[in-house]
């Protein structure tokens, strides 16, 4: 691998700004480092990068963003640099990511970090249903209600509905008082939390008085016909084969349909088969309808989520493979026996 060298300054010369982008004890610029494989020296505000090519140009975007965001937030967080190293690591998506696609939020622009992200958004766009499917923190259930929010703005639709299965995630939460608004309240709280933050609370109140936005449990889906609606199912490797029919065959003219999920975390009673994993096995090739595979790489939230997920997958390819030497072993037994 040849070495590539990027000398550059950062300007306008700011000792505060400065700091906050090496870290202390230069904290970021270490874990830069580890993270894209080059090696970054400084003297004052003048910036050496020693890498390959691709990488170095990379930290040297990093370390520039970082300069930059210095200027707005001043202190620089653990999250805010592990976001922007998301951002930069594969620099051939770089333009792609940079498409026209910003929803301007009460939190700023809303982007792609990554180019499976990139991947994703533009799949919604162009498709009548689109799945994002992968490990908890890639974005997929935010980056379909920011789409969902940029349709609406735009006016190419009327309303969204945000849906998903009532399924307690592994434990059993007994009797909910309440109506029924508040039993499945929540159920449905991730994406209240969207929304709010994208559009404020007052907004999104005055939306759902005129139920422009709907949020409501799966099961209040049958029957109805969805026309000019952006319609956002989560959660949806906790659906049967029935529910997940029963909500794809719901979408009207002029509509569009996001499902999102995770095959890795399954709530449903043992033996029922997952609607998300038949879709995926059912409607591969089906002309206007996408799927976006996210892998732990694409985590977008606290870089331990990152390990975590690749951990959990480890462990689940080794079992498949101890599953597999053990029938394997079970056949060859029984071949014995026969003969």
């Amino acid at each position: 691998m040849s070495l590539h060298t990027i000398d550059f300054a950062l300007e306008p010369m700011d000792n505060a700004r400065l700091s906050a982008v090496t870290g202390q004890l230069d904290d970021n610029l270490r874990q830069i480092e580890r993270r894209l494989g080059v090696e970054i020296s400084n003297r004052s505000n003048q910036f050496r990068v020693i890498g390959d090519r691709e990488q170095a140009e990379a930290a040297a975007d990093v370390v520039l963003a970082l300069f930059e965001l210095s200027e707005t937030q001043g202190a620089i967080t653990r999250a805010d640099l592990h976001l922007l190293l998301q951002q930069f690591r594969v620099r051939e998506d770089k333009q792609k990511m940079e498409k026209d696609f910003t929803v301007f939020t009460k939190r700023g622009p809303i982007k792609a970090r990554n180019s499976n992200q990139a991947n994703y958004i533009d799949s919604i766009r162009h498709s009548d249903i689109s799945f994002g499917i992968g490990p908890a923190g890639t974005g997929k259930t935010y980056l379909a209600v920011a789409c969902a929010v940029d349709a609406l703005e735009r006016q190419q639709v009327r309303r969204i509905i945000l849906t998903r299965p009532a399924v307690e995630a592994g434990e059993k939460l007994g009797f909910l008082p309440g109506d029924m608004a508040q039993k499945v309240d929540p159920y449905l709280r991730p994406l209240y939390d969207a929304l709010y933050e994208m559009l404020g609370f007052e907004k999104v109140e005055k939306y759902m008085e005129r139920n422009v936005i709907e949020v409501a449990p799966l099961a209040f889906m049958r029957g109805r016909t969805l026309n000019e609606s952006f319609v956002i199912l989560d959660e949806s490797q906790n659906t049967t084969v029935e529910q997940m029919k029963m909500l794809l065959t719901r979408i009207g003219f002029d509509s569009r349909a996001v499902i999102t999920g995770d095959i890795t975390q399954v709530d449903l009673p043992r033996n029922t088969k997952s609607g998300l994993r038949h879709a995926i096995e059912v409607l591969q090739g089906i002309d206007r309808v996408s799927f976006t595979f996210f892998t732990a790489e694409d985590v977008v939230r606290h870089p331990v989520v990152m390990r975590v997920v690749r951990a959990y997958e480890e462990w689940e390819r080794k079992q498949s493979l101890l599953k597999a030497q053990k029938e394997e072993r079970k056949a060859a037994n029984e071949q014995e026996t026969g003969e």
